[in-house]
C-alpha cells in the first residue's frame, strides 16, 4: 500500500517563504527544500560571510531532518547553488565538517542568482 507524502515543519529551521514546504517525506526517503542561511530567529541572513552562510544552511536542513525523523549522516544527495564560484573552496572547507565520513552524493554550481540575493542555497536528499 502506497503511503500518501507527508509534510515535515519545524520552528527550528526558516518557515517556508512560498507555497512549498520545508520538507516532504516519501518513499522512505526526506526531501528536504533549498534552505538559505537564514537565521530562523531573526528570519535574517546569519552575521557574516560565507562560512558563516554555510553554517546556517547545514543548520538548518539539519533541524529539518531531525523533524523529520532522521539525521544528517543520513544524506543521500545534497545540492549546492551559489551565486559566486569563487566561494566554492571556503564553502567545501566548512561541508567536509559536517560530512567527515561517507560523504552524499553533491552537485555544486554557479547560478544567476538566487532568492533574496543570498550567496547560498542547499537542498538535500535523505533516508530516513
Amino acid at each position: 500500500m502506497n503511503e500518501m507524502p507527508k509534510t515535515v515543519a519545524t520552528t527550528l529551521a526558516p518557515s517556508a517563504s512560498g507555497p512549498y514546504s520545508q520538507a516532504v517525506v516519501a518513499g522512505g526517503l526526506v526531501f528536504v527544500s533549498g534552505q538559505l542561511p537564514i537565521d530562523p530567529a531573526t528570519g535574517e541572513f546569519a552575521d557574516g560571510g560565507i562560512e558563516e552562510h554555510t553554517h546556517q544552511c547545514m543548520k538548518n536542513i539539519q533541524a529539518i531532518a531531525e523533524a523529520a525523523g532522521t539525521r544528517l549522516d543520513k544524506a543521500v544527495k545534497l545540492c549546492v547553488y551559489l551565486s559566486d564560484m569563487k566561494n566554492f573552496g571556503a564553502v567545501n572547507q566548512v561541508y567536509a565538517e559536517y560530512f567527515p565520513d561517507n560523504p552524499p552524493a553533491r552537485l555544486a554550481l554557479q547560478v544567476a542568482a538566487l532568492p533574496k540575493n543570498a550567496d547560498i542555497e542547499i537542498e538535500a536528499v535523505l533516508s530516513l
